[in-house]
């Protein structure tokens, strides 16, 4: 299932501080981070919706995400 969140990450910085969280959260390789939408569309790829636990997670490093759709 592929799932996409509108975020406030907005930088190459920002994606490397939200990483290991990400990683932890949905695994390696399963999200990536548009930066060239306005929106800075966050796209993940999950088996079951982890929209909580991503919430929390990013958070917890200073990012919010708003799921889309």
């Amino acid at each position: 299932m592929e799932i996409k969140y509108k975020t406030n990450i907005k930088c190459d910085a920002c994606v490397a501080k939200v990483t290991p969280a990400l990683n932890e959260t949905v695994g390696e390789n399963q999200w990536k981070v548009d930066l060239t939408d306005p929106a800075r569309v966050l796209t993940v790829t999950v088996q079951e919706d982890k929209t909580n636990s991503l919430a929390e997670a990013l958070q917890k490093v200073g990012y919010k995400a708003e799921r889309l759709g």
